[in-house]
């Protein structure tokens, strides 16, 4: 049975108009521990959906004071859950959107295998001249490694030795290079198929508040089918499966 000409033209607009309509782009503020995990789970997220991802990475102190500037970012992905709380009271984010999409863990790491231990002494021996860590007022994980030197007591001792990055990705950097020999880190920056190379201290939970990371429809992704389809794509099995394998609870 063939079909007439009329309804398969009208079958024929409507898909050519509802690809059009549903091909979008999203532009998103990544928090720097996630940029690994973003840049796995965007091109997925493309391919499924037909969306385009146009992800920025930093601070999440920086985005949030660019998002209160007018920053035109429809999504936060944010390395707490306080800066999408404050957005959601202060009129710039969507309120009902949040959600913790991972649970970060606190790394003092170093590439070189000898210089970190397992439990962390090295801190209390302080025999290096530097210890990189992210600005912890604009860095949860950087707040993180201030609250475990305070809980070791070590923090007094060792503030001379600091080297403040901007963000956690500027602080891996740091180490990475040399330029300080050891450094607090997020571990799904060194979490590489299972394991961290060179030597590091996972450091216990109990040392730091949890580092709950939300997410968050802001203002100007109010409705856009491109920013939903993205936070629905983050909950999903497989998106999950990739957060997982950098080390980040769930």
């Amino acid at each position: 049975m063939k079909t007439p000409p009329l309804v398969f033209a009208i079958f024929a607009a409507t898909l050519l108009f509802s690809s059009g309509a549903s091909a979008d782009e999203v532009t998103v503020a990544v928090a720097a521990n996630f940029t690994a995990p973003m840049q796995k789970i965007a091109p997925d997220f493309e391919k499924e959906t037909g969306h385009r991802i146009v992800a920025s990475y930093g601070a999440t102190g920086k985005f949030h004071a660019q998002i209160r500037n007018g920053a035109p970012f429809e999504i936060l992905l944010s390395a707490d859950e306080e800066t999408p709380k404050k957005l959601v009271k202060e009129g710039s984010a969507v309120a009902g959107s949040r959600f913790t999409y991972a649970t970060g863990k606190l790394v003092l790491w170093s590439p070189r295998p000898d210089v970190v231990d397992g439990a962390g002494d090295v801190l209390r021996r302080g025999q290096f001249e530097h210890l990189a860590l992210a600005n912890p007022k604009l860095a949860p994980y950087g707040a993180a490694a201030l609250e475990t030197m305070q809980a070791l007591a070590v923090h007094d001792a060792l503030q001379a030795k600091f080297v403040t990055a901007e963000n956690i990705s500027q602080a891996q950097q740091f180490v990475a290079s040399g330029n300080a020999q050891l450094g607090f880190v997020a571990l799904s920056q060194v979490w590489k198929d299972g394991r961290i190379e060179g030597s590091a201290w996972i450091v216990p939970a109990n040392l730091y508040q949890p580092i709950r990371q939300d997410a968050v429809i802001l203002e100007r992704g109010r409705e856009k089918p491109a920013a939903e389809a993205l936070m629905k794509y983050l909950k999903s099995e497989k998106a999950r499966a990739v957060i997982k394998s950098y080390g980040y609870d769930l």
